[in-house]
């Protein structure tokens, strides 16, 4: 029995690439924390290969990048996110800013999710990175109650 989702996944990918669009890699980001427990938020800024600890998780930026016809539009980001006593990181992808259920972080206390990268009309992100990105400084995030 033939199947007919092979033409049609097909004709996806192809319409997929057909609409692919130029992207720019960001010098920053802003992710969203969240403490489930305590319902305690933050709002992180981080350059690229930059490293922020909210709770037990130290967050990396690894990259962000946007559309470069429209820098407002849909963000993405890579993010590595490992929990204190792992040696493992419990996340290490892409996430959408748009979709952040298509690749989220699993863990039963926190959560975190791309809001935007840093853009041109976004000064105060535009921070220069770190001079060797595989050693991100570690900051503090702030914390909101």
């Amino acid at each position: 029995m033939r199947c007919a989702a092979g033409p049609a996944f097909a004709l996806m990918l192809l319409a997929g690439a057909a609409g692919a669009q130029q992207v720019t890699s960001a010098p920053g980001g802003v992710l969203r924390w969240l403490d489930k427990t305590t319902g305690e938020t933050a709002d992180i800024e981080l350059s690229r290969g930059q490293a922020a600890v909210s709770g037990r998780l130290a967050i990396q930026l690894d990259d962000c990048r946007y559309p470069t016809a429209d820098p407002p539009s849909d963000a993405y980001a890579h993010l590595t996110v490992v929990e204190q006593g792992r040696d493992t990181p419990v996340f290490s992808g892409w996430m959408l800013a748009s979709s952040p259920a298509l690749s989220a972080l699993e863990h039963p206390r926190y959560d975190v999710w791309v809001l935007r990268c840093a853009t041109p009309d976004q000064p105060h992100l535009l921070e220069e990175p770190p001079a060797d990105p595989s050693q991100g400084e570690d900051i503090e995030a702030p914390q909101e109650g």
